[in-house]
C-alpha cells in the first residue's frame, strides 16, 4: 500500500512539472517566431502519449485496488458467516444434526417374536410357525397397472378386475397378497415389473394338514388366534416383541442381529395330552361311520380314563387349517366342546347309578314295564319292544324308556336332578378350550311330570360332547369325576417346561361299589341280546351305553325323521384304559346307535389298544372254542372209560354213574347263576307274576313319545 501511494506522488509531480515549463514556451512563441516547432511538437506529442498512458494506468491500478478490495471484504464477510454458521452447527445444533445423521444409516424397527408351536403329547409337531414372504405394490410407480394385475393374477389366484382397482389408485402402498409360496414369489420376481416389492413374512403351518384341525383352530393374517387352542392360549402362544437399531453400510445393505434376536423372542409352545396316531385312528374310523351311513357330520372323544386326558377329539367334515378360507366356516369350531344335544339313552345310566347308589334297588330288582306303553301326563311313552318284567340290569341292557321311567318316579325329582348335577351336567366342564358349553338342565322345582320322565331317557335337556364323555368316564374311574384336560404342558422356545398340567379331581360322583356294579351293567350291553354287541371285541371286555334321541324341530315337539345316533364305551371292564364316545348326526335309514355309531368306538378301541400294547383282559372267542375242544375230549374219554366199566361189570349201576357224571360236570362248568342268566335270556319278558317295585298303569294311546333306542 505504501508504495502504491508513493508511485502514484511522483506521477503527479511529473505531470505538474511538465504543465508549467510548457506554458511559458507557448507564450513566447506569439512573441517569436519558433525554432525547431517539429522536434518540440513531436516531443510534445510523446509526452503528452505517456501522460495518457500513465494515467491510463493509473486508473486501472485503481480500478483494481477496489476490486481487490471488494473481494477481500466480501471473503472476510464470507468467512464470517461460514465461523457463525459453524459455531451454530457445532454448538448450538450438534444434537439435532447427530440425530439425524444417524437416522439416515441407524433404523430402529419393532420385530416380532415367532409365534410357538403346537405339539402332541410325545412332542410331534401339529403347528408350527416358518418364514415366508408377501407381495405388495407401489401403485403409483406402475405404468401400466391392467398388465400389471393381470399378470400378479394369474400367479397368485387372485381376483384381477379388484387387483387392477387397487393398481389404478395413486397409493405410495398397496398389499397384492399376504403370506405367498415359494414357488408364487419366484415367478413374480422373474416378471421384474416395476412397483411390485416383497416384504418378509411368516406363515402358520400345519404338516399334518386336517389332523385336530379343530382342536388346533387358526391365525388370522395378523397372527392372531381366531379358534381353537390358537385363540384360547393365544397370549401363551404369541410371540414377544421389541424395538431394536439396524445399521445401513454404504451399499444400503442393513446389518443386525435380528434373526438371533427374533428367536428369543419366540413365543411359549403348547404341548397337548391328544396323541396323533389315536386322533388318526379315531378319524379314520368317524369319517367311514358318517360316509358308510350317509350322515350330516360326526364327533369323536377317546379320553384317558383314570386322567382325564384327551387322546383324541374328532370332527368329521373337517378343513385344512393351511387353507381354512377355502372351507365352510361351519366346520372350523370345535363342535366337541361348543355344540350341544339331547344325549337320549346314554342318560339311563346315570339313572341307575343313582338308584343303586342309594340303595333304592339292586341289579335283579324287577319292573313291570308295561308291555312297551306307559302313560305319563298327558303323554304316552313307547319301547320299541314290548317289555314285560326287566330287572335293572336288563333295563339297561335292552335301553327300555319305561323301565328308565320307572327308576327315576322311585328316586324322583330332585334326586334325579342331583344326580345328573353331579355328574357334571348343566354346567361348564372348565376344558381348556374355547365354547365350553353349558348344556340345558332347568331346575327340578320347574319339571312338570313328562318332564321328569323325559329326562331319564335322555330328552328336554341337552349336553355337550366333553360333558357326556366326562360323565361316563367317571363311571369307569371308580366313580371319581376327573376335570376332562387337552394340555399337557406349557414350554418356553428352549424347551424348559413352563407349566405342568395335572390331573384334577372333582368330586366323588358314586361309591367304588355302585360304579363296578354300573360296569357289569353296561357290559351287558355289548353282549348277546344286547343294543351294541357290534361293538364288542374279541379278548376285550367292553362296556358301554348306546342312545338314538329324536332331534327337537323347529316347529315345536321332535322331527319324525331327524336323529342323534350314538355311542359311549369304555374298556377293559376291571381296569378301564380308554373311555370312547362317538356321535353321528342325522343319520338318514338306519338310526340306532348300536348301529351307527358303536361300530366307529369298536374300530377306534381295538386299534388303540392294539397302538398302546394294552393286552387282554378275557380269552379270545379262538381260545373258548380250543377250550370248549378240549373240555369235549375230556368229557367223551370220561364216558369211554364208564361205558367200558358198565360192560366190565354188567349192570345198569354203572349207566346211573355215568349220567351222575355228566350231571355233576354241568353243574360245574355253569354255576345257578348262570343257568338262571340263560334261561332270562332265552326268554327275558316271559316272567309271570313276579314281585315289581311299581305296579301296572293304565294305558292310554291318546298321544305318545316314541324314541328308538
Amino acid at each position: 500500500m505504501a508504495t502504491e501511494k508513493f508511485r502514484n506522488r511522483m506521477v503527479s509531480k511529473s505531470v505538474s512539472k511538465k504543465n508549467i515549463d510548457t506554458s511559458p514556451a507557448r507564450n513566447r512563441s506569439s512573441a517569436r517566431p519558433p525554432k525547431n516547432t517539429n522536434g518540440k511538437q513531436k516531443s510534445l506529442n510523446i509526452a503528452a502519449e505517456k501522460q495518457k498512458t500513465l494515467i491510463t494506468a493509473v486508473e486501472k491500478q485503481r480500478g483494481l485496488n477496489i476490486r481487490i478490495a471488494v473481494i477481500k471484504w466480501l471473503f472476510i464477510l464470507v468467512m464470517a458467516i461460514l465461523g457463525m454458521k459453524a459455531i451454530d452447527i457445532q454448538i448450538f445444533k450438534s444434537t439435532d444434526l447427530t440425530k439425524k445423521a444417524e437416522r439416515e444409516y441407524i433404523k430402529t424397527i419393532t420385530i416380532q417374536g415367532k409365534r410357538g408351536d403346537i405339539m402332541d403329547r410325545n412332542k410331534k409337531r401339529l403347528t408350527t410357525t416358518i418364514d415366508t414372504v408377501s407381495v405388495a405394490a407401489a401403485p403409483s410407480r406402475i405404468t401400466n397397472p391392467a398388465e400389471t394385475a393381470n399378470a400378479l393374477a394369474s400367479i397368485l389366484k387372485i381376483d384381477k378386475k379388484r387387483l387392477q382397482e387397487q393398481l389404478s389408485t395413486k397409493k405410495s402402498f398397496v398389499w397384492v397378497k399376504r403370506k405367498i409360496s415359494p414357488t408364487e414369489a419366484e415367478n413374480i420376481k422373474k416378471l421384474k415389473m416395476n412397483g411390485i416389492f416383497f416384504k418378509d413374512d411368516v406363515i402358520r403351518f400345519h404338516p399334518n394338514k386336517e389332523l385336530a384341525a379343530q382342536v388346533i383352530g387358526i391365525t388370522g393374517s395378523d397372527g392372531k388366534g381366531l379358534e381353537g387352542l390358537e385363540f384360547f392360549y393365544n397370549n401363551s402362544l404369541e410371540g414377544k416383541s421389541r424395538q431394536i437399531q439396524i445399521t445401513k453400510d454404504a451399499s444400503g445393505r442393513y446389518y443386525n442381529e435380528e434373526k438371533n434376536i427374533r428367536e428369543s423372542l419366540k413365543g411359549d409352545s403348547l404341548v397337548l395330552t391328544i396323541d396323533s396316531t389315536i386322533q388318526f385312528i379315531s378319524e379314520s374310523a368317524l369319517q367311514k361311520a358318517v360316509e358308510d351311513h350317509d350322515a350330516l357330520s360326526g364327533t369323536a372323544i377317546v379320553m384317558k380314563t383314570d386322567t382325564g386326558e384327551i387322546l383324541a377329539m374328532a370332527h368329521y367334515p373337517t378343513f385344512n387349517p393351511n387353507s381354512f378360507s377355502d372351507f365352510n366356516r361351519e366346520t372350523w369350531r370345535n363342535r366337541a366342546v361348543s355344540d350341544t344335544f339331547e344325549p337320549g339313552s346314554t342318560m339311563k345310566v346315570f339313572v341307575a347309578a343313582s338308584v343303586v347308589e342309594n340303595k333304592y334297588v339292586t341289579p335283579k330288582s324287577l319292573f313291570f314295564c308295561e308291555n312297551g306303553l306307559y302313560r305319563v301326563g298327558g303323554s304316552t311313552v313307547k319301547d320299541t319292544h314290548k317289555y314285560e318284567w326287566l330287572t335293572v340290569k336288563e333295563i339297561i341292557k335292552y335301553s327300555s324308556n319305561i323301565g328308565a321311567i320307572k327308576l327315576s318316579e322311585l328316586m324322583g325329582k330332585k334326586a334325579l336332578y342331583d344326580t345328573l348335577i353331579s355328574f357334571g351336567f348343566g354346567k361348564k366342564t372348565d376344558i381348556d378350550a374355547p365354547g365350553d358349553a353349558t348344556g340345558t338342565l332347568s331346575n327340578y322345582k320347574r319339571w312338570a311330570k313328562i318332564d321328569n320322565a323325559a329326562i331319564s331317557f335322555g330328552q328336554g335337556m341337552t349336553a355337550s360332547a366333553i360333558q357326556l364323555v366326562t360323565g361316563i368316564n367317571a363311571i369307569a374311574n371308580d366313580g371319581l369325576l376327573v376335570k376332562p384336560r387337552i394340555i399337557k404342558q406349557i414350554i418356553t422356545h428352549d424347551g424348559e417346561v413352563k407349566k405342568e398340567l395335572k390331573t384334577q379331581r372333582v368330586r366323588q360322583v358314586i361309591s367304588k361299589a355302585t360304579a363296578l356294579t354300573m360296569r357289569d351293567m353296561m357290559r351287558s350291553v355289548v353282549e348277546e341280546g344286547g343294543t351294541a354287541t357290534s361293538s364288542a371285541i374279541d379278548g376285550y371286555s367292553v362296556c358301554g351305553k348306546t342312545g338314538t334321541a329324536q332331534k327337537a324341530s323347529k316347529d315345536g315337539g321332535y322331527s319324525k325323521d331327524k336323529y342323534t345316533a350314538l355311542f359311549v364305551g369304555f374298556a377293559p371292564e376291571k381296569k378301564p384304559e380308554l373311555t370312547v364316545l362317538v356321535i353321528i348326526d342325522e343319520p338318514p335309514g338306519s338310526h340306532y346307535g348300536g348301529i351307527v355309531a358303536a361300530p366307529a368306538v369298536k374300530t377306534i378301541l381295538s386299534e388303540s389298544f392294539n397302538y398302546l400294547k394294552i393286552p387282554p383282559d378275557m380269552k379270545t372267542a379262538q381260545e373258548i372254542k380250543n377250550a370248549n375242544i378240549n373240555t369235549d375230549k375230556t368229557l367223551s374219554k370220561q364216558k369211554t372209560a364208564l361205558l367200558t366199566k358198565k360192560d366190565s361189570v354188567g349192570n345198569s349201576a354203572s349207566g346211573t354213574g355215568a349220567q351222575s357224571v355228566f350231571t355233576n360236570t354241568t353243574d360245574t362248568n355253569m354255576s345257578e347263576q348262570n343257568q338262571s342268566e340263560q334261561i332270562k335270556h332265552k326268554t327275558p319278558y316271559s316272567y309271570k307274576k313276579a314281585p315289581a317295585i311299581r305296579k301296572k298303569s293304565n294305558l292310554s294311546t291318546t298321544e305318545s313319545m316314541e324314541t328308538p333306542q
